[in-house]
C-alpha cells in the first residue's frame, strides 16, 4: 500500500495543506475522487500526522462485502447473535479505540446501516449485534468515496444528515487526467520503489518520451493504473508496446487533457480487432493472442457494466445473475477498470 502523497499540482498541494491543518483536530474528514486516485494515501497521512499514529488505523471496504457482512465487521456481536456466531467477536469500532477508522466507500453502504453509522458518530457509542448493551468508542472517522453523494442525496440513496456529519472537511483528489504535470514526480518514486525490487534493466530512469506519452493517455484506473503499468514495464520491457496497448481502451486524452473517443474505433469487425498502433494484418508483431484477451476484455467489461447498471451497482445481486463469486466480481471490477 502506498503511503506518499506524490505531486507538484495545485490540487496535491492544497491536499497536503489540509491534512497538517487538520491531522490533529479529530475532525471527520471526507475524502473525495475517483477510483485509483490515492484517497487511502491521503487516509494515512492523516493518520501518520496525526496524534493517534501509535495507534491503531483499521480500513474497512463499504462495497467489498454485503450488508450483514459489514454490519457484523463494524459493530461485531456476541455468542449467538444469529446462526453461526459461535463466539463472540469484535467489531472494527471497538478495535479502532483510540485511532483510525477508515471506511472505504462509503457511498455504498446501505441506507439501514448509514442510520447505525449516524448514531455512532453523534452519540460515540454502539452496541454488538445480540448484545442489550452499548459499548463507548473514541475513534477517528475517516470516510472515503467515488459517488457524487450530494446526488447520491437527491435519489434519495445517501442520507443527508450523516452527509454532513462525515463531511466536517473534504479532501478531493482530482484523477491525474487532470493534473498531468503530477506524472513526471510519480514515475519518478515508481521508478526509485520498484525498479530495484524486480531488477529491471528495462526502465531505470524516466524517459522524456515516454513520460510525454503518459502524459496524453486519460488513465481511467488514475494513480493505480499508472503505477501497474510502470510495473509491467520494468518486468517486461517494450515500454512503446504496452503504451500504445493502452489507446485501445476506449477513450483516450487528447492534448489538452479532454475525452475524445477513439477514432480507431470504426464499425463491423475492426471495432473487435482494434487495430490501433498495427500497421496491417500481416505486420509481424500482428498478435491473435493479444487480439483475443483484448476483446475477450472488452466484452467481459460491456457485459459486467450492463449487469452493474441493471442492478444500481449491487455486486452482490450482479455476481448471482454473472454466476461468478462475488471476490471475482470484485477482482474483474479492478482489473477492467470498471467505474460507475
Amino acid at each position: 500500500m502506498e503511503t506518499t502523497l506524490i505531486g507538484v499540482s495545485e490540487n496535491i498541494n492544497r491536499a497536503r495543506e489540509l491534512i497538517d491543518h487538520v491531522a490533529d483536530t479529530g475532525l471527520n474528514i471526507l475524502i473525495c475522487g475517483e477510483s485509483g486516485v490515492g484517497k487511502e494515501v491521503v487516509a494515512h497521512n492523516l493518520y501518520k500526522k496525526s496524534p493517534r499514529c501509535d495507534k491503531p488505523f483499521i480500513k474497512i471496504n463499504c462495497a467489498a462485502m454485503p450488508d450483514g457482512l459489514l454490519e457484523s465487521e463494524l459493530f461485531g456481536y456476541e455468542q449467538g447473535a444469529f446462526t453461526g456466531a459461535e463466539r463472540k467477536k469484535r467489531g472494527k469500532f471497538e478495535l479502532a479505540n483510540g485511532g483510525i477508522l477508515f471506511l472505504d466507500e462509503i457511498g455504498d453502504m446501505s441506507l439501514h446501516l448509514q442510520a447505525k453509522l449516524l448514531h455512532v458518530l453523534q452519540s460515540g457509542e454502539f452496541s454488538p449485534l445480540g448484545s442489550e448493551s452499548e459499548l463507548k468508542t473514541d475513534t477517528w472517522v475517516l470516510a472515503a468515496t467515488n459517488h457524487d453523494l450530494e446526488n447520491d442525496i437527491a435519489e434519495g440513496k445517501f442520507r443527508e444528515d450523516l452527509y454532513y456529519r462525515l463531511n466536517i472537511i473534504k479532501i478531493n483528489i482530482t484523477p491525474i487526467r487532470h493534473r498531468p504535470e503530477d506524472i513526471p514526480p510519480l514515475v519518478e518514486y515508481f521508478i526509485k520503489k520498484y525498479a530495484p525490487r524486480y531488477n529491471s534493466s528495462y526502465l531505470t530512469e524516466p524517459q522524456e518520451e515516454l513520460i510525454n506519452k503518459l502524459q496524453n493517455y486519460r488513465w481511467p484506473g488514475n494513480v493505480r493504473e499508472l503505477q501497474n503499468v510502470l510495473k509491467r514495464i520494468m518486468v517486461l520491457g517494450h515500454s512503446e508496446e504496452i503504451v500504445d496497448e493502452l489507446k485501445s481502451n476506449r477513450f483516450t486524452a487528447n492534448s489538452s487533457g479532454s475525452e475524445t473517443t477513439n477514432p480507431f474505433r470504426a464499425s463491423g469487425t475492426s471495432q473487435l480487432l482494434d487495430l490501433e498502433g498495427r500497421d496491417s494484418p500481416d505486420n509481424e508483431s500482428f498478435s491473435l493472442k493479444e487480439i483475443r484477451k483484448r476483446t475477450l476484455d472488452r466484452v467481459e467489461r460491456e457485459v459486467i457494466t450492463h449487469v452493474l447498471k441493471k442492478t444500481e451497482w449491487n455486486r452482490s445481486k450482479a455476481s448471482k445473475i454473472l454466476k461468478i463469486s462475488y471476490k471475482t466480481l470484485l477482482y474483474k471490477i479492478t482489473d477492467l477498470n470498471i467505474q460507475k
